[in-house]
């Protein structure tokens, strides 16, 4: 069906498909993000209930060092203020990866609707992220 559609139209799917291709990164490097953040999340929580005078140890490389409460503690309060500040960039780029689709499908639909009369086959609702969880 491509080679039957203007440049123009051609070079919006093309778009359309790069958008799609972004999102499934996006969305990737967001559920990574997540994860290490609920790990490290319930590591902190888990520090709740240790003794602070407890033996602790930190990774380091193929290497464990030891360190003390505090630092493991400030740590990983550290890593999860980070990933938590990841992650809503994560949504925060989702969100605009999502809109320049929308934007992009309805001018193709327009250019499309102008010249051939429908919509692009297999251009359904949805966008870049239906389907995922």
């Amino acid at each position: 069906m491509q080679g039957n559609l203007p440049p123009e139209a051609q070079e919006k799917i093309e778009e359309l498909q790069d958008l799609q291709e972004q999102a499934q990164q996006l969305a990737e490097q967001k559920q990574s993000t997540q994860t290490s953040l609920t790990e490290a999340q319930s590591a902190l929580d888990a520090m709740e209930d240790i003794d602070e005078d407890s033996t602790m140890y930190r990774e380091i490389g193929e290497i464990l060092v030891e360190t003390d409460y505090e630092t493991a503690y400030d740590d990983l309060e550290e890593k999860v203020d980070t990933l938590g500040m990841r992650a809503e960039r994560f949504d925060s780029q989702e969100e605009k990866v999502q809109q320049q689709f929308e934007e992009l499908q309805e001018e193709l639909q327009q250019m499309l609707q102008g010249g051939a009369g429908g919509g692009p086959a297999g251009m359904g609702p949805g966008g870049p992220g239906a389907g995922g969880a």
